[in-house]
Formats: structure tokens, C-alpha cells, sequence
């Protein structure tokens, strides 16, 4: 490669990079000013109001409890106050008998961690455990006690917990753009398939069905943020009226992932459609046209769950998506598609219960859902 073309990838790369860099920390802005104003008000309570005389733990612990971790908060709080507090008392325990040293340290930091293990599959309540069994083995105890620095973890959790409460970044944020992200790719999924029969390109069908298999990690996400975000909102007053909202996203959520595992086999029984010449130009042309149809929905029902502010407006694309939906259905029939090949069959078969999904992630039930199908 010439040098003014590696100068050029050089530039390039390092543009893009600063842009990524700006915009996550532009996004950060909120988060961080909550970190900071909890980290520095666990510090001063418990050093002006407790006493106590360098208290870092309670603002690593507010830091730890608050950070920017998708984990629930509050499962974060009680991991680093009981962490804090059992490994305190277990380094105590072993420091009285085995005594202070290196290879004591590394006794008890072991005998900590397979503790931790064995009582909870939490990271953060392992590290908090371990960690404060090691400092106690290896730190002189503050004044006031060994278990100051449990008081100060408990000072830096509470705080994190009551910024949590009073003044919470949005909590239906994330889920919404996570469902935005994988109905986004839901419909370019369906779109490929659509121009993969078209085209009667297979390989072009092929790449569809990687590309619904790579949703994976974004359903696992989704699924988490609406949990974590259903927790704020319950424990939060400023968030709690948002409970039903999220209620029904989580609801939609378990239809999404179905429509999306169907859509990985209705890909791959395009690319065996495709190879074996199944459809002739008229099934194509119908068929293509119908799955284009429910990428359409597809767009309009990530309007409704990841884009509406109101109930009103929410509801209003629920059912406009809800009767695209239903159109597509009443077409789902074979022979009114002009199929007459057995695997033209099982592919349109295949699409019925996508379609399916969606109108129930709309809001139906299974039985109305099903009721919009064509009879075959």
C-alpha cells in the first residue's frame, strides 16, 4: 500500500476514533455527575459527620454501587455492603489465626474468593469480599475499628442507592434504543430475504440468516436493560408512572425473541427455496412482496415501542403495525400466492408464525393473532 494511502486509513481511523470517543463522552455527561456528586458526598458524610478519617471506601464504594455497570443498582449495593462487611469479619477471623504476612495474605484472599463463590455468582460481591479480607490482613486497622471501613462501604452504597432514587437517568433510555437497534435489524433481515428471492440469490439469503443469528447479543441486552430499568423505575418516584410502559416492553420482548429465532429458519429455508427454483416469477414476486410488507410493520412497530413518548402515540403505531400485520396474514395462504411446489409450502408455513410474534408483540393474544391468518 502506498505511504499516502496508509496516511490517508491513518487519518481516518484516528478521525473516527475521536468522533466515537466525543460522543460516548457526551453521553456520559449525566452518569458522570451523578458518580461524582455521590462519590464526594459519601466521602464528606462520612469523614465530617461520622468522624472518620480518610474514609475512601465510602466513596470507592459509592463509585462501584453507582458506575456505569448494567447490573440492577440495588443487587450492586447490598453485593459491595455485604461484601465489605463479610470479608472484613473473615480477614479478621483468619488474621487472629494465622497472623500477619505474605503467605497469610495469600490464604486468606483464597479461602475469601472460594467463599464468595460459594455464596453468590455476583463479580462484584467476590471482588468486595476478597479485596477487604486482603486489607485487613495487610492494612492496619483505621481508627475507630476494623469494621470503619465496612461502615464507610455501607455510607458509599446508601448514597449510591438514594442517587439512584431522587435523581435517575431515564430508565426506559436504554431498553428503548436497544428494541429500536434489533427491530431494526429484524426488518433489514426480512428486507434481505425479500431481495435474496427477488434476485433468486442464495448467497444473498445466506447472509440474512448470519445476520438474524448476530442478534443474539442484542436480544441478551434487551432483555437485561428492561430489568434493570423495570428496578429503577419501581424504586424511583420521579420514574415509577413509566412501571406499566415498561411492563408491557417486556411483555413484547419474549414475542420479539421468537420472531427473530423464526426468522434465522425462515432464512435458511430461503437459501433451499433459492437453490432448488421452487418459485416460479409469480410466487416470487408475491412472496417478496409480503415479507417486504412485514419489514414495513416491522418499522412501524419500532416506532410504537422504542420511539413513542405518549400512551396515545404509542398506541396509535401499535395499531397501525398491528394492521399491516394482519394484512400480510390474510395472504399467508400457498395457493393464493401462487405456490405449487411443496417447498414453496413449507417456506410461506414457515413465515405464518413469524407473523404470529409480532402481532402478539403488539399486544394480542395468541388465539386473535392467529385469527388473522389466512385458512389453509
Amino acid at each position: 500500500m502506498p505511504a499516502r494511502d496508509r496516511l490517508a486509513q491513518s487519518r481516518g481511523f484516528v478521525r473516527n476514533r475521536v468522533l466515537v470517543g466525543l460522543r460516548r463522552s457526551r453521553d456520559s455527561i449525566y452518569p458522570a455527575v451523578q458518580m461524582t456528586v455521590c462519590a464526594v458526598g459519601a466521602y464528606g458524610f462520612a469523614e465530617y459527620i461520622l468522624g472518620h478519617q480518610g474514609p475512601l471506601f465510602a466513596a470507592t464504594a459509592a463509585l462501584i454501587s453507582l458506575g456505569f455497570s448494567r447490573e440492577p443498582r440495588t443487587r450492586r449495593v447490598l453485593e459491595v455492603g455485604i461484601g465489605c462487611t463479610l470479608g472484613i469479619t473473615i480477614g479478621e477471623l483468619l488474621l487472629h489465626v494465622l497472623g500477619t504476612g505474605l503467605w497469610q495474605a495469600a490464604v486468606v484472599l483464597f479461602i475469601s474468593v472460594m467463599l464468595a463463590r460459594f455464596l453468590d455468582r455476583g463479580v462484584i460481591f467476590t471482588t468486595q469480599l476478597g479485596l477487604q479480607s486482603l486489607l485487613v490482613v495487610l492494612l492496619p486497622a483505621p481508627e475507630g475499628g476494623a469494621f470503619t471501613r465496612s461502615l464507610d462501604a455501607i455510607v458509599g452504597g446508601t448514597f449510591a442507592l438514594l442517587i439512584t432514587m431522587l435523581a435517575p437517568r431515564d430508565p426506559r433510555r436504554e431498553p428503548k434504543s436497544n428494541v429500536r437497534d434489533l427491530l431494526h435489524e429484524l426488518s433489514a433481515v426480512l428486507r434481505q430475504c425479500a431481495d435474496a428471492l427477488a434476485k433468486s440469490d442464495s448467497t444473498l439469503a445466506w447472509h440474512a440468516l448470519v445476520r438474524a443469528r448476530n442478534t443474539q447479543p442484542q436480544l441478551d441486552s434487551l432483555t437485561r436493560s428492561v430489568r434493570d430499568a423495570r428496578e429503577v423505575a419501581r424504586i424511583s418516584p420521579a420514574y415509577r408512572r413509566h412501571l406499566a410502559e415498561l411492563g408491557d416492553l417486556r411483555g413484547s420482548i419474549g414475542y420479539l425473541d421468537l420472531a427473530v429465532r423464526n426468522s434465522r429458519v425462515f432464512a435458511r429455508r430461503t437459501t433451499s427455496v433459492i437453490n432448488h427454483a421452487a418459485l416460479d416469477d409469480t410466487a416470487i414476486e408475491r412472496v417478496s412482496e409480503a415479507v417486504n410488507d412485514t419489514a414495513d410493520a416491522v418499522d412501524i412497530l419500532a416506532r410504537a415501542l422504542a420511539g413513542a413518548e405518549s400512551a396515545g402515540t404509542r398506541e396509535k403505531h401499535l395499531r397501525q403495525a398491528r394492521n399491516e400485520l394482519a394484512l400480510v396474514g390474510a395472504q399467508l395462504n400457498p395457493g393464493e400466492l401462487g405456490i405449487t411446489d411443496i417447498q414453496g409450502d413449507a417456506l410461506v408455513m414457515l413465515f405464518r408464525p413469524l407473523v404470529v410474534d409480532l402481532l402478539e408483540s403488539t399486544g394480542l393474544s395468541h388465539e386473535e393473532a392467529v385469527s388473522y391468518l389466512s385458512e389453509v
